[in-house]
């Protein structure tokens, strides 16, 4: 086989970041006790941790920026690699999250291994990004449709960038391949060999990454709802085969129905009479934010309910139960970026080939360009912040996976994460039936297996079994 040069020289690029990140002198951990509060609203002690590291690996006058962390000691008296949360979005908190429903997990890991959830660049303890806010609010006068919010959220994508510029921020370097060096940054300041991974959706994307940037680094993988190095854009077509399977698993014929809604907003915009910063407006809609909602709402089976009222409610002309949707998401006040989700999603990116096929199969689909909104309308909107085709190379690897995928899931549907997941050589997949995508906390035998599987014990188990949806 014969290498071209312009093939090669992004891979010995990003090569080269890698280990000279691992060269340079390891960070300084800093820890102090932190009084950590459980969901029943007792406290257990934690300890919360920081690092710094250059917010430009490029630039030796970057300034410095602290990661932050929040660590749960191990209950083991030989603790295994330490087990890093990497969490979704992008933009989710780690730390947070173990406020949340995954708190029983982080709890339960500690029978492993010590547990760190963790705060990515530019998010939580981590977050050295200033908010931006629109100049003005989306103006009711206008349609809206995919072209009004696209024109909206570019214009207040460009003009925050020229903000955050003029603030100090290093933009082009909030990206996940900087997170994934974050990571090893991370694995050094412990004084750890190796570091476990447990992430969700774009942690997923994260975890990959990390796999491939320090594979030495990393030990065991748990992956739930997984995005590939490409898949920062769902393909339309995938995304109808899981609302075909909701529609099945409801005993309806729901993707129908969402067509004829569809097609009608499209005919002709309808009217929905709502309430915004305190006065009632009258907007019209096609069905670019009727196919947005439909994404929010069927992310997990407690909402298909709902999905399905509302499409029931539309197609007799009742757009009420619309009406809070749109005045929540998009009208109740100006749209405010916090950067870090909007860079690492833009530097991510699509390939042309991709986007080619997205906006093929889009017409003739049920979520159409509107379920990863605001990508791929953000694509191109600043040169210069995309890391490229061979960034979104999937990834090849022997790590220990177990990988848990939810039947029902639009977001990261099982079609794309079978694509993903082909290079897992070691992975081990459990079906979640009737699952959506946060699976972590949708049923009660996923710690036990979590602590098995990072404990080294052999998973068996193949399939997991969650009730059948109702319809209304």
């Amino acid at each position: 086989m014969t290498w071209r040069i312009g093939v090669l020289a992004p891979l010995m690029l990003a090569a080269s970041g890698a280990s000279a990140a691992a060269q340079a002198p390891a960070p300084e951990l800093r820890l102090e006790p932190y009084a950590f509060r459980l969901a029943d609203g007792a406290e257990m002690a934690a300890e919360r941790g920081t690092f710094s590291v250059p917010e430009d690996r490029n630039d030796a006058a970057s300034r410095p920026i602290e990661i932050g962390f929040v660590r749960f000691r191990s209950t083991n008296p030989n603790p295994g690699a330490p087990i890093v949360y990497l969490a979704g979005g992008p933009g989710g908190s780690g730390v947070d999250t173990a406020r949340g429903p995954r708190q029983p997990i982080f709890l339960a890991l500690r029978q492993v291994a010590d547990v760190i959830a963790l705060d990515q660049r530019g998010v939580g303890l981590s977050n050295h990004v200033p908010p931006c806010t629109a100049e003005q609010a989306l103006d009711p006068e206008r349609i809206l449709n995919e072209q009004t919010l696209a024109a909206y959220y570019r214009d207040t994508f460009v003009a925050c960038v020229g903000r955050w510029r003029a603030a100090g921020v290093a933009i082009e370097r909030y990206t996940t391949e900087q997170s994934a060096d974050d990571l090893e940054d991370l694995r050094r300041a412990l004084g750890a060999e190796r570091i476990d991974l447990w992430g969700i959706s774009y942690g997923t994307h994260l975890a990959l990454a990390a796999m491939r940037r320090h594979p030495g680094s990393i030990g065991r993988v748990a992956l739930a709802s997984i995005e590939g190095m490409h898949q920062t854009v769902k393909l339309p077509a995938h995304a109808d085969a899981a609302f075909a399977r909701i529609g099945a698993a409801l005993g309806s014929d729901l993707p129908a129905l969402m067509r004829r809604v569809h097609a009608r907003f499209d005919t002709e915009p309808q009217s929905v009479a709502l309430s915004s910063q305190g006065r009632e407006i009258a907007v019209r809609a096609d069905s670019f934010t009727l196919r947005m909602m439909a994404g929010f709402l069927a992310k997990n089976p407690s909402g298909l309910a709902e999905l399905a009222r509302l499409y029931s409610a539309l197609e007799v002309g009742r757009t009420e139960p619309l009406a809070p949707l749109l005045a929540q998401f998009f009208y109740r006040r100006p749209l405010t970026l916090s950067g870090m989700p909007e860079l690492m999603d833009v530097a991510s990116g699509i390939g042309e080939a991709r986007l080619a096929e997205v906006l093929r199969q889009a017409p003739r689909s049920i979520s159409g360009t509107a379920l990863n909104f605001p990508m791929p309308q953000l694509r191109g909107a600043v040169p210069g912040l995309e890391l490229g085709e061979a960034f979104r190379r999937e990834v090849g690897a022997g790590h220990p996976v177990l990988w848990l995928a939810g039947e029902l899931d639009v977001r990261t549907p099982l079609e794309e994460q079978e694509i993903a997941a082909a290079g897992l050589r070691n992975r081990h997949r459990i079906v979640v039936r009737n699952g959506g995508h946060d699976l972590f906390e949708a049923h009660p035998d996923v710690a036990p297996l979590l602590v098995d599987f990072f404990s080294g014990r052999r998973v068996a188990v193949t399939e997991l079994s969650l009730p059948v949806p109702t319809a209304p």
